[in-house]
């Protein structure tokens, strides 16, 4: 099936189940150094928040590159993912010592879990998916849910503003083409939903919540892939030394194709 084809199914959980058919998660955040900044950056962040003996919970958990991590560290894993060919790639990478419970569902609906039962809560992948507004909120509902009070929640975002340079990187004819509004500039939201720095914020500032971190989570490591996958091991980690000082900085916010917000439920 291809994007086309995609793009005509009516039912928004079938056009996420065809897309990752056709997409291969499972590579993204490990097939390269620049690739793996990303993953690198939201582990630096969550492990700030993990002590021993937590649960955390894993919605839109992809292949389970998050899961398996922190389930390889001993930590007691539920991962949700929509996906089948997600949790087949998922389930081949799970070894014996690892404590995960792996479930097939959507965002939207985690009555399966108790309330307060996580002490982390990972969205890192759904709100790449809901197109509504009604739909983005019922997810965070949900996920705000199942988090314990004093929790801790990370919200990932696709940015909008810097696709259009990347894009720009692969197509020279870009900004001729039908992806976005030429007059107000806004991408179409498929395959996947975009949102500005803004957007962002105004669905994760809520009372119950207090704003930990916002973190262009992978910077500009897709326009300087080239560069960044040339280092040897001295330089990359210099690399990533200058990246977590600098992505916190407002400036850096918008020019990163992800946005990470970290937040705590407040008691």
């Amino acid at each position: 099936m291809d994007i086309d084809k995609i793009y005509k199914l009516q039912n928004e959980e079938e056009q996420v189940k065809a897309l990752y058919e056709l997409f291969d998660e499972k590579e993204r955040l490990i097939r390269s150094k620049s690739a793996s900044i990303e993953f690198l950056t939201s582990v630096y962040y969550i492990e700030k928040y993990l002590q021993q003996g937590m649960k955390i919970l894993d919605i839109g958990a992809g292949s389970g590159e998050y899961s398996r991590y922190f389930a390889d560290k001993g930590v007691a894993v539920t991962a949700v993912e929509l996906s089948e060919k997600n949790i087949r790639d998922f389930r081949e990478k799970i070894t014996e010592n690892m404590k995960i419970e792996l479930l097939q569902g959507n965002a939207l609906d985690l009555s399966a879990l108790q309330s307060e039962s996580f002490d982390v809560v990972l969205l890192m992948g759904p709100l790449y998916h809901l197109k509504s507004k009604e739909d983005q909120q019922k997810c965070i509902r949900e996920a705000l849910r199942v988090l314990k009070k004093g929790g801790v929640i990370f919200f990932a975002f696709i940015t909008h503003d810097i696709i259009f340079l990347t894009e720009l990187m692969y197509n020279a004819d870009y900004f001729k083409s039908n992806d976005f509004d030429h007059e107000t500039m806004r991408l179409m939201d498929f395959p996947f939903v975009f949102h500005t720095i803004e957007e962002a914020r105004k669905l994760t500032v809520l009372p119950e919540l207090d704003t930990l971190h916002e973190i262009a989570v992978d910077g500009l490591a897709e326009l300087m892939q080239k560069r960044i996958d040339a280092m040897d091991a001295e330089s990359f980690s210099a690399y990533l030394r200058w990246h977590f000082m600098v992505c916190e900085k407002k400036e850096f916010l918008g020019a990163s194709n992800h946005l990470l917000i970290a937040a705590k439920k407040r008691q």
